[in-house]
C-alpha cells in the first residue's frame, strides 16, 4: 500500500534564515494550543537542533513526551524531522514518517515554506485514518505558523 504524502506550503515575508528559526526554535509559541500529546497543554515545543536530536514537547510541569528526532538540520534551506508517534498519538520508537520543512527564497525576499509529511504507509492497518486526520491537520498549523510569522516580519 502506498499513501501520497501530505504537502502544505505557505509563504512567509521572511529570509530563509528567519523562517526557518521561527520555524524550528519557535514551534511552541505558533502550534496550536491543545493540538499535543502529552497528557497536560504544552508550555514548550522543543527540536534540538541536530541530527539525532529528540522533538518534543514540554508542559508547565517540566514534564517531556517525545514527539520523534531531527534526522537533518541544514539551515536555512531544510529541516527533516522523524515523527515516531502511532495512529493513536502515542510514541513508537519503531516507527519513523517523516516531515520534511523546506525554506526556499523568492525573488521578492519572502520565503516558501513547505511541509511534506510521507512515508505515511508505515502507521500500518491505520494508515489510511491517520493520513486523513494529519492531512487535516497540516494546513491550520502551516496556516498558524504564517501568521505567527507575519507578527516576527517587524523584528527582521
Amino acid at each position: 500500500m502506498s499513501i501520497a504524502p501530505i504537502v502544505q506550503s505557505v509563504t512567509v515575508k521572511l529570509q530563509p534564515q528567519k523562517a526557518f528559526d521561527v520555524f524550528a526554535t519557535q514551534m511552541g509559541r505558533w502550534w496550536k494550543p491543545g493540538m499535543t500529546v502529552g497528557a497536560k497543554p504544552h508550555a514548550e515545543i522543543v527540536i534540538e537542533p541536530a541530527p539525532g536530536g529528540r522533538w518534543f514537547e514540554r508542559d508547565a510541569d517540566g514534564t517531556e513526551t517525545d514527539w520523534g528526532m531531527v534526522i537533518a538540520w541544514d539551515p536555512p534551506q531544510r529541516l527533516l524531522l522523524g515523527w515516531q508517534l502511532d495512529a493513536t498519538f502515542k510514541r513508537d520508537p519503531e516507527l519513523v514518517t517523516e516531515v520534511e520543512i523546506s525554506f526556499d527564497a523568492q525573488p521578492d525576499g519572502s520565503t516558501r515554506v513547505t511541509l511534506e509529511h510521507r512515508n505515511l504507509e508505515r502507521f500500518g492497518p491505520g494508515a489510511e485514518k491517520i493520513a486523513a486526520s494529519l492531512a487535516g491537520g497540516w494546513p491550520g498549523l502551516m496556516q498558524l505558523f504564517a501568521a505567527f510569522a507575519q507578527s516576527e516580519e517587524k523584528t527582521q
